[in-house]
C-alpha cells in the first residue's frame, strides 16, 4: 500500500508538471494570437547593454509605483509600512492590475504614442471600455513586474539596432551617453497576460530623427 501511495504521489507530480510545461507556452500562444497591440514607454535603458547584445531588463514607466500612486484604485491595494521617503508602498506579493487607456491624439510622425495608466484594480474589471486594456503586474521586492522586462532579439535585429544605435551616438558627440526614445510594443490578451513582439526608437541626426521598430 505504501508502494502505491509513493507511485501515486510521482505520477501526479510529474502530471502537474507536464501541464505546467505545456500550459506556459500555451498561453502565450494564445496571447499572441487574441491579443490587443499596445505601446509602452520605457524608463531609461544603458546603451552600453543595448550596443553589447545583453538581454537588460526593460523597466517601463508603470513599473514605478510613483506612476500609480496618483491613480483611482490605488488605496485598494495593500500595502506595507512607508519606506524611509514616508511613501506608502504595495505589499510585495501583491498581484494586481494596471488598466492602460488607447490614446486619444491622432497617429503622429515618429514614435507609437504610449498607452497611459488610467486606474489599477485588485481584479480586473468585468468589461474594460474597447479603447483599454488591463495588464497584469506582480510586486516583488519595491519593483513592479509585467513579465515583460527580458526580451530576445534575433542576431540581425540586433545588428540593424547596433547600428542605428551608433548612428545615434555620433550625431551627439558631446553626449555620447545620450539613449534616442524607446517604447515596446507588447500584446495583452484580455486575462492581462502581455508578450513583448517589438522595440521602436528613434535614431540618426535629421530633425525629426527616423524612426524603425526591432522584432522580437
Amino acid at each position: 500500500m505504501t508502494n502505491n501511495k509513493v507511485l501515486w504521489g510521482f505520477w501526479m507530480s510529474l502530471l502537474f508538471q507536464t501541464a505546467l510545461i505545456i500550459a506556459l507556452p500555451a498561453q502565450s500562444i494564445y496571447t499572441q494570437l487574441n491579443g490587443k497591440k499596445v505601446i509602452l514607454q520605457t524608463a531609461q535603458i544603458d546603451p552600453y547593454e543595448l550596443l553589447q547584445g545583453y538581454a537588460p531588463e526593460i523597466r517601463y514607466d508603470i513599473s514605478s509605483q510613483d506612476r500609480l500612486r496618483n491613480l483611482p484604485g490605488w488605496q485598494e491595494l495593500p500595502k506595507q509600512l512607508p519606506s524611509q521617503s514616508n511613501k506608502s508602498l504595495i505589499k510585495p506579493g501583491t498581484l494586481f492590475y494596471v488598466v492602460l487607456a488607447e490614446p486619444i491624439s491622432p497617429t503622429l510622425p515618429g514614435l507609437p504614442e504610449a498607452w497611459k495608466p488610467v486606474a489599477v484594480s485588485l481584479k480586473p474589471p468585468m468589461q474594460p471600455r474597447r479603447d483599454r486594456v488591463i495588464l497584469k503586474g506582480l510586486v516583488e521586492r519595491n519593483s513592479i513586474h509585467y513579465g515583460l522586462e527580458r526580451y530576445n532579439i534575433p542576431d540581425a535585429q540586433q545588428q540593424l539596432l547596433n547600428q542605428d544605435l551608433r548612428e545615434t551616438t555620433k550625431a551627439n558627440p558631446a553626449k555620447p551617453e545620450k539613449l534616442p526614445s524607446i517604447v515596446v510594443e507588447i500584446k495583452v490578451d484580455d486575462r492581462g497576460n502581455a508578450n513583448a513582439i517589438a522595440l521602436w526608437a528613434e535614431f540618426g541626426e535629421a530633425s525629426p530623427p527616423q524612426v524603425r521598430s526591432y522584432r522580437f
